[in-house]
């Protein structure tokens, strides 16, 4: 309840969407990124193991950790930084994805989008919130 009332109060985008909507959004992404991952893991030029799992694994551990930063921390720069990563991981993931499954790759693009729109919402609340963001 703290961190509900912690997040209204901050100065949002307002292109920020309801809170239900990322109950929808997550899920969504969570599965298209499972089922990437299993394609990938399953190709026959990447089982047991190629190099974009690795960065796979480093993505999810920082799209993990956002959450706690923001809101369990309510560090929004800090959370920012890990979004940086989380987005250049995934980036990177994509990339190296290509060379083993298109598919699998393309179904890392909504979550691309998604995370460079989360990544100008947690800016402007950076940039917004510069007290609360530094404390």
């Amino acid at each position: 309840m703290e961190n509900k009332q912690w997040y209204k109060n901050l100065k949002r985008s307002k292109l920020s969407p309801p809170s239900y909507v990322f109950g929808i959004v997550w899920p969504i992404l969570y599965t298209l990124m499972f089922i990437s991952l299993i394609i990938l893991w399953t190709n026959k030029k990447c089982y047991p193991y190629c190099e974009p799992i690795t960065y796979f694994m480093f993505q999810l551990f920082f799209n993990i950790t956002w959450t706690n930063l923001f809101f369990n921390l309510k560090k929004p720069l800090w959370a920012f930084v890990d979004l940086c990563a989380t987005l250049l991981f995934t980036i990177i993931t994509y990339k190296k994805m290509m060379k083993f499954s298109k598919t699998a790759a393309y179904l890392l693009v909504p979550y691309i989008l998604w995370l460079s729109f989360a990544f100008y919402l947690n800016a402007f609340i950076v940039v917004n919130n510069y007290k609360e963001t530094l404390s």
